[in-house]
């Protein structure tokens, strides 16, 4: 499966809030990823990404943990990459694992998230209004899921439709990885 996604800088955050409430109930989550690599950085040198996601949900305290594998970009413009994602049942215990099979943590980012599951030009989509402490402003990104990469110019059609549908402009587009802005942070 590819993630075809979009991520933008929001500059009404509330507005845009409102406007995904009327397409779908919101999920507040907390999210807490921790990016694993090889020691000499051979994933990102890659493009690839081995993540694992802690996750609260503030409205039922569900709690899960998801593994996930993301491959090299797909899609220049957008950034898409295919995505194996997987849920597991003891978040320590994969910790373990992903340090037995020799991958170190590489950072840590918390993000507290604002999540809207709808249907959209035939589609099953996912927006999330992205907050994370150490960076300034409110993010959106939205997904959606194809079987091949053939599907990912014609998906991030609709989701750029539904973008500016929330009134978010080309412009506010990004591809810039919450991991390098933290890193950026973190050195200021």
């Amino acid at each position: 499966m590819i993630e075809a996604e979009l991520k933008a800088r929001v500059r009404t955050p509330e507005a845009v809030a409102g406007a995904l409430g009327e397409r779908a109930e919101v999920r507040v989550e907390t999210y807490q990823d921790t990016y694993y690599d090889r020691p000499d950085g051979s994933l990102r040198a890659r493009d690839e990404e081995l993540r694992l996601r802690f996750v609260v949900d503030h409205g039922t305290g569900d709690r899960r943990t998801l593994l996930t594998f993301k491959g090299a970009v797909v899609d220049e413009a957008s950034g898409s990459k295919p995505e194996y994602e997987t849920r597991v049942e003891d978040s320590q215990a994969a910790h373990a694992t992903l340090e037995h099979l020799g991958y170190v943590p590489a950072i840590v980012v918390k993000k507290r998230c604002r999540s809207y599951a709808f249907e959209a030009y035939g589609r099953r989509m996912l927006a999330t209004l992205v907050r994370v402490p150490e960076l300034d402003g409110t993010f959106l990104e939205i997904e959606t899921m194809v079987e091949e990469e053939t599907d990912v110019t014609a998906a991030l059609d609709d989701i750029r439709t539904v973008l500016a549908e929330l009134g978010i402009a080309p412009e506010d587009l990004t591809r810039e990885l919450y991991t390098d802005a933290v890193r950026v942070a973190r050195r200021a």
